[in-house]
């Protein structure tokens, strides 16, 4: 017990710690540790529980509920929305299930639907990432000779990060070297800081693979919830081409994997494993033309997403790749990899050789869109640059077409109204949701549960005849009208929202059943489509819902229901027609029939039926 109080004392005090920093999103997750210890139930919190600064009784249901309002504050606030979003997933489920607080849930789903929103519409700049590695016999045990890796803060910049740094260790000395220090650095009496940025390495997202996700969405994975850091160098290896680096740029890439995953309760943690790899001029070559061709993606996604942005930085990309003048990339690589000599002396590169030459292929239809995407926002100062831009391009796709093969995207100036189609997604003509809502029955539940309604839509093909439930005796018809007046004045408009409209027609006679039902040969109202109420649609979806007793689903004096098809619900506590009333009914039902019988006889002989003879029926 004492040590739980003191770790959520602890808790507490390193939330301060954060909030003071306004790292928000660092304070989110310490007070999130504290949440970890508490239960969805009505138990009373003990004591040590508390620390909360709230000293009246709580359950561990309202102490939670109340943490995770907080947390989603101040996740809100650190733009972590994808983790709000989590946190009021499970209150909606709370509120929906356990408690079943509508309201509460209202107000948590349209909180939910403002952070999906944000995640779409606001910018979120990326944070940096910095290897910090304190070395020499100076540094206190916690940090001697050991790496961290630290999350920057929006628009950190190494320098201004170095330079904080330096403030808290003013003995310490500055190294100006990234690769890792030998023995004497860190055996030394002194003090020897190493700063230096690395890139975050995207984790694979099993949920993702394969499916056309944004890059509002993508981008957020790429530099959070990540543990694992690269930082590449460049050395150089055998002769040197003056002419083409490229040639005999080797990369020495250094991989730092963190003890936690980076956001979490501290700003950085420690570096646990660290390996060493080389990477080839060639994989080097394929890797700057995939990141090149992401590039151009990403930005005619953020052009076709935002009509707003200014046309410099698509004017610089673009004509950085197709103007000779200052392209390097195609001419090097070809003279560099693309010969003879290269795939004799290299015959194991058979296969990166042809991936280098698909990824330069597919460049070409990426150029092509953007500068449509140019053309169309370009202004008429900039036009000779454009067109420049656009004869180069010309030349360029011609060359490559010609010695690597045409690649073809589809077409993407069709769009859906109000919503740019992304490059990178792929338009779907009907939602999964859409489709499987067509193809089912829930309208019409097949098999009614005890508590919901017997009341099915049948299908216009299959007609059948309907029941009428018995009124029991002693009563008679306009008092039932009567007492069913009442009733319908009182009912709620969000359960019948069709009644309104009934009511000015013929259906008003029409029992609540008959409502739900299609018509048969036998009833008066043939020629008036019936639609299927809103109880219809609730009854299947709400295990819930009251139950509305017989009498105010039912209208007396309808012919042609039979009772021993009624619902037993239906048919409880109904009163009996009198034999003056039974004798009239059963003629107009005969009356009825018979000039049915008549009107699909005249109709396969192609004759009308008398007027005098349908009056007299």
């Amino acid at each position: 017990n004492n040590r739980e109080e003191m770790y959520i004392r602890y808790l507490y005090k390193l939330r301060d710690l954060h909030l003071d920093c306004d790292n928000y999103t660092e304070a989110a997750y310490t007070l999130l540790l504290h949440t970890w210890l508490l239960k969805w139930s009505d138990e009373q919190c003990a004591s040590q529980v508390m620390q909360t600064g709230q000293q009246h009784p709580q359950t561990h249901r309202q102490l939670k509920e109340t943490l995770y309002e907080t947390i989603i504050g101040y996740f809100d606030k650190g733009k972590m929305w994808e983790e709000a979003i989590s946190l009021c997933k499970e209150l909606a489920e709370q509120y929906e299930m356990e408690i079943f607080d509508y309201e509460l849930l209202s107000q948590n789903l349209i909180q939910q639907a403002k952070f999906y929103e944000s995640i779409m519409k606001i910018l979120r700049p990326k944070p940096d990432y910095f290897a910090v590695g304190y070395y020499g016999q100076g540094f206190p045990s916690f940090l001697r000779n050991k790496v961290f890796i630290y999350r920057g803060k929006e628009y950190e910049r190494r320098e201004d990060f170095q330079m904080q740094l330096m403030t808290q260790f003013p003995n310490a000395e500055k190294m100006n070297t990234t690769s890792a220090p030998g023995d004497d650095v860190k055996n030394a009496p002194g003090q020897y800081i190493q700063c230096f940025t690395v890139q975050p390495v995207l984790d694979e997202h099993p949920r993702f693979k394969n499916k056309p996700v944004p890059d509002q969405i993508i981008n957020f994975y790429k530099s959070n919830y990540v543990q694992r850091f690269h930082y590449s160098r460049p050395v150089r290896r055998g002769t040197v081409d003056p002419e083409n680096e490229f040639a005999s740029m080797w990369i020495e890439r250094t991989s730092f994997v963190t003890a936690y995953k980076l956001p979490g309760i501290l700003r950085w943690f420690e570096v646990v494993h660290m390996s060493q790899t080389t990477i080839s001029p060639l994989e080097n070559a394929i890797e700057t033309m995939s990141t090149a061709n992401e590039k151009i993606l990403m930005m005619i996604n953020q052009y076709q997403s935002d009509e707003t942005l200014p046309i410099n930085p698509l004017s610089m990309l673009l004509n950085g790749i197709v103007d000779p003048a200052v392209m390097g990339g195609f001419a090097k690589y070809e003279k560099a990899f693309f010969t003879e000599e290269y795939v004799r002396d290299h015959p194991e590169d058979q296969d990166k050789l042809t991936h280098l030459k698909d990824l330069i292929a597919w460049q070409i239809p990426f150029l092509g869109a953007g500068i449509k995407i140019h053309e169309k926002r370009v202004s008429d100062n900039l036009r000779p640059f454009h067109d420049r831009m656009e004869e180069c391009f010309k030349n360029l796709k011609m060359k490559v077409e010609k010695e690597y093969g045409v690649r073809e995207m589809p077409d993407f100036d069709d769009r859906r109204v109000g919503r740019p189609r992304s490059m990178l997604r792929s338009y779907r003509q009907m939602s999964i949701i859409s489709l499987a809502s067509m193809n089912s029955d829930c309208s019409t539940p097949s098999k009614p549960t005890s508590e919901s309604f017997d009341l099915e839509l049948a299908s216009p093909k299959t007609p059948r005849v309907e029941q009428e439930e018995p009124i029991s005796p002693g009563s008679t018809l306009p008092e039932v009208k009567l007492r069913r007046s009442k009733k319908r004045t009182k009912r709620s408009s969000v359960v019948f929202a069709d009644e309104k409209a009934a009511a000015e027609s013929d259906l008003k006679r029409l029992s609540r059943k008959h409502e739900f039902m299609s018509d048969t040969n036998l009833s008066e109202h043939a020629a008036i489509p019936l639609k299927a109420s809103v109880l219809s649609q609730m009854s299947f979806a709400s295990q819930s819902m009251p139950t509305i007793p017989a009498l105010a689903l039912s209208v007396a004096g309808i012919p042609g229901l039979d009772e021993a098809n009624t619902s037993p619900r239906l048919s409880q506590t109904f009163l009996q027609l009198s034999d003056g009333d039974k004798k009239t009914l059963t003629r107009k039902k005969v009356n009825q029939f018979f000039k049915t019988m008549l009107a699909s006889k005249s109709a396969e002989e192609g004759k009308q039926i008398p007027d005098s003879l349908s009056t007299d029926l």
